[in-house]
């Protein structure tokens, strides 16, 4: 709970919710009072039908508009009466209807907006988060724990109201009709309460250990699947499927031991109302022998004993159910209360077209657990040049790539494009301008349209073709059964590593940036593919700032300046064509050859 009083994102959320769901919600609440209201009254034809039809046993006073029907003869009334028991039994039923399908519809509708306000706001995270979090535990926040927090905000609450209402309503007529056997039946109750708050502490205890668990066996499906080549490649399949069966079986055990409890929130509230039954069956047959009670008051207030402790029943297993919401709150809340990192400030602005300058002034950062990766990284690059970082690894090229596309924000110092400081403008806008090829390019389980499409969604057709033609990717895309609408394997699967590199290419051309990264874009192809790749670089690099890691030669010859990285910080920069090599602030910059940068990155 400690989240939710923090909190915030997810109070506002449940609050605007059920503002635009009050109009439902009335009904529904209307609903649970008249469903209330026809289960009071199911008992007194029963009465009727006893007392007065087949006793001898005058009416109440308070019933006297029904004598005339009495005065019509026995089997008139008992035709009444007999209609009567199935009016209420239909009025029953369209209450609790409309009630069920107006809470279905609230409680699926709070899943949904929950369900996509966080994932939007996973996809907002920054990748600091992402490396920390494990796959399976935000896999079961945005699935499973949404559904629990579906129920609890659809119908187990509104039904949980409902109980209560009916059994205030069953009390109170119950002390109406007979105090003594009121005492007997409420004796039960502080029983049934202990009895319920124990079970439901434990069933929250067992719920969270199954979250966990539940998380376990989740992030062991996504890391196994998403490594499956490595897995039979080492032929492992028999140890993955036993680290599986041991987290499996943790979980199974856990589930088994919440259903456990909520069997025995279950069954000890039975066990309770046998005796307070059994209490008012033997009072009220003394009472009856006595005179002091007709059968048919009897009748009814055992009706109502057994209608006021079948919602107790109902809250004993509901009280399980909102431990588990609860625990599924905390741990939606936990996330929701996460600010991204690099958030946009309130006035940042959208970036204007980029020319494509990037200038580090003095920049340093480090991990959240302290790990210093770069220190007082200082260096420009000028519109249209192309800049190789070389270094070995762990150096931090990655990271000022990263930071580039603001995905990091610097400890100290600044990053700007174009000379702006890119924390002044909103990031979707300066990533909007910049477009990334990585080493291991991912790609989606769809099309081939649809993948190229990803870097400008709004491009037409025209414009995909052009850029896979550019990307030398046209002509095995064409001989494909679909050409263009032939779906690739998840992350691209069933293409080789080169045509996988071409369709990013694409991508990144239908993009048309003003800025381009590549990742270290020609490992792992062969030296015939590599040779169709470079030709696709050179067109995606022509006339765009274009950031380069690499550590082939090839590659690093092609750009016009060479930036190497060490422990943290620029050891030198060299002119890529000249073979200048220059120590930042030394006043004599020393000479050397690009192949002596290479060598020293390994």
């Amino acid at each position: 709970m400690r989240a939710l009083a923090r909190g915030t994102r997810f109070r506002r959320l449940v609050g605007t919710h059920f503002r635009e769901a009050r109009g439902r919600l009335a009904v529904a609440l209307l609903c649970m009072l008249g469903l209330t209201l026809a289960e009071l009254l199911k008992p007194w034809p029963l009465k009727i039908v006893v007392d007065q039809v087949l006793g001898s046993e005058p009416l109440p006073e308070w019933l006297g508009f029904l004598q005339p029907l009495l005065d019509q003869g026995d089997r008139t009334a008992l035709v009444g009466l007999a209609g009567a028991i199935v009016f209420f039994a239909l009025l029953s039923g369209l209450f609790a209807y409309t009630q069920v399908h107006l809470t279905a519809r609230i409680g699926n509708e709070f899943a949904y907006r929950l369900r996509r306000d966080l994932f939007s706001h996973l996809q907002r995270l920054s990748l600091a988060f992402h490396s920390r979090a494990r796959s399976g535990s935000l896999l079961t926040r945005v699935g499973s724990d949404t559904q629990t927090l579906r129920d609890a905000a659809g119908e187990s609450l509104v039904t949980g109201v409902a109980h209560v209402l009916t059994l205030v309503g069953m009390l109170g007529l119950m002390v109406w009709l007979d105090w003594h056997l009121s005492l007997v039946a409420l004796a039960t109750l502080p029983v049934l309460a202990l009895n319920i708050a124990f079970l439901f502490r434990r069933a929250k205890s067992s719920a969270r250990r199954a979250r966990k668990r539940e998380e376990g066996v989740a992030s062991r499906v996504a890391e196994s699947m998403s490594m499956i080549r490595l897995v039979q490649s080492f032929g492992r399949e028999r140890y993955e499927s036993e680290r599986f069966d041991t987290e499996s079986a943790a979980f199974v055990e856990e589930s088994i031991r919440n259903a456990r409890v909520e069997a025995a929130a279950t069954r000890s509230v039975e066990l309770v109302t046998a005796f307070g039954t059994a209490g008012v069956v033997f009072l009220g047959a003394l009472r009856v022998i006595d005179g002091d009670l007709t059968l048919g008051t009897v009748l009814v207030f055992l009706s109502y004993q057994a209608s006021m402790y079948r919602p107790l029943r109902q809250l004993a297993r509901l009280s399980t159910r909102f431990s588990k919401a609860s625990v599924s709150m905390q741990r939606v809340a936990e996330v929701l209360e996460l600010d991204p990192e690099t958030a946009d400030r309130p006035d940042a602005v959208v970036a204007p077209p980029l020319r494509g300058e990037i200038r580090f002034e003095r920049v340093a950062f480090a991990y959240a657990d302290g790990t210093e990766v770069l220190r007082d990284v200082s260096f420009t690059i000028h519109p249209g040049e192309r800049v190789a970082l070389v270094g070995p690894s762990g150096a931090g090229k990655s990271t000022i790539a990263s930071m580039i596309l603001r995905l990091f924000d610097p400890d100290d110092g600044t990053v700007r494009v174009d000379g702006m400081d890119i924390r002044t403008l909103r990031g979707e806008s300066l990533r909007d301008q910049i477009a990334v090829v990585l080493q291991d390019s991912v790609l989606f389980g769809a099309t081939i349209r649809e993948n190229i499409a990803y870097g400008r969604l709004e491009a037409t057709e025209e414009e995909i073709r052009h850029a896979a033609r550019t990307a030398g990717a046209q002509e095995f895309i064409e001989r494909m059964p679909q050409g263009y609408d032939s779906v690739v394997g998840e992350r691209g699967a069933t293409l080789s590593g080169g045509q996988r590199q071409r369709i990013a290419i694409a991508r990144a051309l239908v993009r048309d940036p003003a800025i381009l990264i590549l990742d270290e874009p020609m490992t792992g192809l062969d030296p015939a593919m590599s040779a169709i790749v470079a030709d696709a670089l050179e067109r995606l690099m022509d006339g765009r700032t274009c950031l380069v890691i690499a550590h082939d030669m090839d590659t690093v010859a092609r750009a016009h300046r060479v930036l190497r990285l060490e422990d943290g910080h620029v050891a030198t920069q060299s002119n890529a064509r000249s073979g200048q090599v220059a120590t930042p602030h030394a006043t004599e910059p020393p000479r050397g050859l690009v192949t002596s940068l290479i060598g020293r990155t390994s």
